[in-house]
């Protein structure tokens, strides 16, 4: 028994415990002080000093008066470092989760501690996310909730407010920040800006410790790009393609509008569609609405194509517009052997003028017209048109369409080709095609973009309209634009699409699909509309495509020209256009020339 009542063996036992105690302690100390020490000094560096990449904002996207089209928002990732959280703090994470949009459930399992394993080692993780892209507004009302351990790392969203509006003008930006296509892809240069970086230190709450900022380089802001398109055209271009789709059912459409002396697109809109802000929501969007049909899908262009045969004979004055073709023949001899003409609809057509052949459509009397252009003549023209080459439109890809060479016709593709059949186009060649005779016989280049500016408003780069070449003389044009404004009158193939007040000049186009397997569908037809106005001094080109429609008319001059009309009364009242004098008569034009 020892002093006091205590024994011995229990002091024995007491004073062991205390010496493994304070080994254990000891030992702990000199593996992280002596052998441990570097690694837990860079451990410790590690979570306190480091880079950090300063994102640069990237630039607006606006129309030509300035509407904004596209733009960035600074957003949050917040999340959770499990390891710094205190229980005195949790009273208030449901009204995290509620800020966040979550359940508490979830925000209560990402509080969890965890540990995660490197290099066989088990190490705590420190951070968790909680959620993506939380608006500043947002971030500001957590920060309040003052938990230790939830903070959020800053970075940029990009934003487009018109939804689905130009979406395929525009393209988007992915998660990952990369451009898909539009203009977004194509002015990413200027656009994405220059990011740069910090070195810094951080205390436990990952709050920066200003006072130990060792360099930093700061960020160069995006320069913002304006475009030629007007939001209010591209709004009535969209709701016009939202009447197509209810009246015809069709697999796809495209609308054009252009002004034809600077070539500047004013509107560009396609069906399907989608939203550039959910361009990941495939089930809603799927990936193929991202094809930008107007240039990238080629399809047989019909009747609007006679401009070219017509057009070329006129400026080579092989005709005139009173010249005169049987159009009752069906067959008609052609350097030594004999051609076999196409069908013109219902029961044909007899003696026609060249200025009938176009208001009437007719196959026979366009294929008659060629023949008198020869072959590579024809082929020639349809080049300078722009047919069978691309553009050079920024927003790729583009498809260049397809035309066979001379050389390579079979015997009847100097009568077919005329009326729009063995050629592939694109909707843009083609509007920019009747451009050519809406812009006094000369091909401009297809114009998007407007100006490059800083965020003072100062002018980085500039524009402007960009003739290509003449493609037929002024003669030419003037008399085959008379001559489309008979293909809308009373009589000719296009009478819906007149608009009252104002002289309307185009040409409407049907064309049969062509089979995979070769020849022509029996049912399946895309139709067109290409025109301009006023006639005499054109302002505005539209073109209107209607692929493969699924009810109502097969033909261009029912369907097409409709929608032609509507956009066009509701432009000339957008745009403030008022009608010019009509286009004179031939035979006034004929006296003074």
């Amino acid at each position: 028994m020892a002093r006091g009542g205590i024994a011995i063996s229990r002091l024995l036992w007491v004073f062991v415990i205390f010496i493994i105690g304070f080994g254990a302690v000891l030992t702990r100390l000199v593996d992280l002080q002596v052998i441990g020490s570097e690694e837990m000094v860079e451990e410790s560096e590690r979570i306190r000093t480091g880079f950090e990449k300063l994102d640069a904002r990237r630039g607006n996207i606006y129309d030509r008066n300035h509407n904004l089209l596209a733009t960035t928002h600074t957003v949050r990732n917040v999340g959770v470092d499990p390891v710094a959280l205190k229980p005195e703090d949790k009273a208030e994470w449901p009204k995290l989760a509620k800020l966040l949009g979550l359940t508490y459930s979830d925000v209560y399992q990402k509080m969890k501690a965890d540990v995660r394993t490197v290099n066989g080692v088990a190490k705590p993780v420190r951070w968790k996310v909680l959620a993506d892209n939380v608006e500043e507004k947002v971030y500001r009302e957590i920060l309040q909730l003052k938990i230790d351990g939830v903070y959020g790392n800053r970075h940029f969203k990009r934003v487009y407010p018109q939804n689905t509006l130009a979406a395929h003008i525009l393209g988007y930006v992915n998660k990952e920040e990369t451009a898909i296509a539009g203009v977004e892809k194509a002015m990413d240069f200027y656009l994405k800006g220059q990011s740069g970086w910090l070195e810094t230190e951080w205390d436990g709450k990952r709050q920066e410790m200003v006072q130990f900022r060792k360099r930093q380089v700061e960020a160069a802001d995006g320069f913002h790009v304006a475009l030629t398109l007007d939001m209010m055209v591209q709004h009535v271009l969209e709701l016009e393609m939202q009447t197509i789709i209810e009246e015809s059912d069709p697999v796809g459409a495209t609308i054009i509008v252009s002004d034809p002396s600077t070539g500047n697109l004013l509107g560009l809109a396609n069906w399907p569609t989608y939203d550039p802000g959910e361009y990941f929501n495939t089930y809603k969007y799927p990936v193929k609405n991202q094809r930008n049909l107007a240039i990238s899908d080629i399809y047989e262009p019909g009747s609007t194509f006679k401009i070219v045969p017509v057009g070329a004979a006129l400026s080579e004055e092989v005709v005139d517009p009173m010249m005169e073709f049987d159009c009752s023949l069906d067959r008609v001899p052609y350097n030594g052997r004999v051609v076999r003409l196409p069908n013109d609809h219902g029961e044909g057509y007899g003696i026609l003028s060249v200025e009938d052949v176009i208001a009437h459509s007719s196959n026979r009397g366009a294929a008659q017209v060629a023949m008198l252009l020869g072959d590579q003549k024809l082929y020639d023209y349809a080049r300078a048109f722009g047919f069978a080459q691309k553009t050079g439109f920024l927003l790729g890809p583009e498809g260049q369409g397809m035309l066979s060479q001379p050389k390579n016709w079979d015997g009847l593709t100097i009568s077919r080709l005329p009326m729009g059949h063995a050629i592939a186009v694109t909707p843009l060649q083609a509007h920019y095609a009747m451009s050519v005779i809406a812009n006094d016989g000369v091909l401009m280049s297809p114009q998007i973009l407007s100006r490059v500016e800083d965020s003072e408003g100062n002018v980085i780069a500039s524009y402007e309209p960009k003739a290509l070449r003449r493609v037929v003389s002024s003669y030419a044009a003037r008399t085959l634009s008379r001559m489309l404004v008979k293909t809308v009158g009373p009589g000719g193939t296009a009478t819906q699409a007149q608009i009252p007040g104002m002289e309307v000049a185009g040409k409407t186009g049907t064309a049969q699909k062509v089979l995979k397997t070769g020849g022509y569908s029996a049912t399946d037809v895309d139709v067109s509309f290409i025109g301009y106005f006023p006639a005499s001094d054109p302002r505005l080109v539209i073109t209107v495509v209607i692929y493969d429609p699924q009810k109502g008319s097969r033909f261009g001059g029912q369907l097409a020209a409709p929608a032609f009309r509507r956009v066009g009364e509701q432009l000339i009242h957008l745009m403030g256009i008022s009608p010019k004098a009509p286009i004179r008569g031939f035979l006034a034009m004929d006296e003074q020339e």
